[in-house]
């Protein structure tokens, strides 16, 4: 499971390294997001979205926020009256303040740092739960979930957009390349971390999908759960019920 595998390995907890990690890279993240991904991720981001959209939510929570960009392309399509941001690095979120309030959206969003496997919310306060990229960084994926399930309203939706795996030839070949040659030396090169770039396509590995992650979502109590796999299963969008 993904919780064994660390950014730095030390002595601390996967969840202490996750943020000290997120603080280290926080003024590169956008930067060698759009390079490394050739802009790829905005174009999933926006899907996730537009299945937001669909539900017509209230109240959404955005976990594993970082510097805002899910939750401020939330905020632009979806007439949502309260978008709550919520990340563990303080490094990521100021960063997300900063771009929110020069898009004039702080009215809209509010940027809260916390532990996404004890959140301060209380039960079935949110309409829609969204998270990109983020879940594969939990120290306890079964407890992330559980808070989900917590503080989604009943009927409220689950959407998570994360990296998975390509399974046929010859993608699959050239992510592996390309995720373990030329990402990790690009990453190096720019955020001066070492081994940030390194611990992605390390966590992405080990961390569960397609059916698997399924599984679990259905294991914690979560109903009608499906996936949509992205860019020849780069990465994949779950989407479940409470």
């Amino acid at each position: 499971m993904s919780q064994k595998i660390k950014p730095y390995n030390t002595q601390k907890s996967k969840k202490n390294e996750v943020e000290e990690m997120f603080d280290n890279i926080s003024s590169k993240y956008d930067f060698l997001n759009r390079l490394l991904s050739a802009r790829i991720d905005v174009l999933w981001r926006n899907q996730v979205v537009s299945k937001a959209k669909k539900e017509n939510p209230e109240k959404i929570l955005d976990v594993a926020t970082g510097t805002g960009d899910l939750a401020i392309a939330l905020a632009r399509k979806i007439k949502a009256s309260k978008i709550t941001g919520y990340d563990l690095s303080a490094g990521m979120l100021q960063i997300g303040k900063q771009k929110i309030s020069k898009k004039n959206l702080q009215n809209r969003i509010e940027m809260i740092q916390g532990d996404a496997e004890n959140m301060p919310f209380d039960d079935d306060s949110f309409d829609a739960i969204t998270v990109a990229f983020g879940v594969r960084n939990f120290e306890n994926l079964d407890q992330g979930l559980t808070e989900f399930y917590r503080v989604l309203k009943p009927g409220g939706k689950l959407f998570i957009l994360e990296f998975s795996q390509p399974q046929k030839f010859p993608m699959k070949q050239l992510y592996q390349f390309y995720s373990y040659r030329i990402l990790p030396a690009i990453g190096q090169l720019f955020s001066k971390d070492s081994r940030a770039y390194t611990y992605l396509p390390e966590s992405v590995s080990a961390f569960p999908h397609g059916e698997e992650m399924l599984n679990i979502l259905k294991k914690n109590q979560f109903k009608q759960v499906k996936d949509k796999k992205l860019t020849f299963g780069i990465s994949s969008i779950y989407e479940a019920i409470k």
